[in-house]
């Protein structure tokens, strides 16, 4: 059973790292790319599969964490480095959603479109400043999942 659990673990982690891998490297640049002509479009496009892989990194990273309660039976799975690394990831993300994902759409409403704003408008400054934050809140995401996966893999090696 405790195999079962611990490769669970690994598959929860992997959808996480993989999905944020694939919307930071293949989804974004391809659809401003693929709608160059309409960046507001590609933006929400974006931003919608963005906050899907926000919710579903938290449900996966608490259900490793439960799954790592179930195999240790006791507390001590839940504060090894890798659910460090875990929890660091959904903060990370949470941060992300709940804070900087609601001001960039008021900014985004307020503007109407990004495309059309004016280059020098306060609105848009402050929309570059959340999106830079938010790249790199997502930038530590995935360094703190690659270590989490390094972790994880050194303990079961160790076991």
């Amino acid at each position: 059973m405790s195999n079962v659990l611990r490769a669970l673990e690994f598959l929860g982690l992997s959808v996480w790292l993989g999905s944020d891998i694939f919307l930071s490297f293949v989804l974004a640049p391809g659809a401003f790319r693929v709608l160059a002509q309409n960046r507001d479009q590609a933006g929400a496009v974006v931003g919608f599969a963005l906050a899907k892989m926000h919710w579903i990194g938290i449900v996966c990273g608490l259900l490793i964490l439960l799954l790592r309660l179930l195999r240790t039976r006791s507390v001590s799975g839940v504060v090894a480095p890798a659910a460090l690394c875990l929890t660091l990831m959904m903060a990370l993300t949470a941060v992300s959603q709940l804070t900087l994902t609601p001001k960039m759409a008021a900014l985004r409403a307020q503007m109407g479109s990004i495309q059309a704003t004016a280059a020098d408008s306060p609105l848009l400054a402050e929309f570059g400043k959340l999106h830079q934050i938010s790249v790199s809140l997502e930038s530590g995401v995935l360094l703190a999942g690659f270590a989490c996966m390094y972790l994880m893999v050194r303990e079961l090696a160790r076991s």
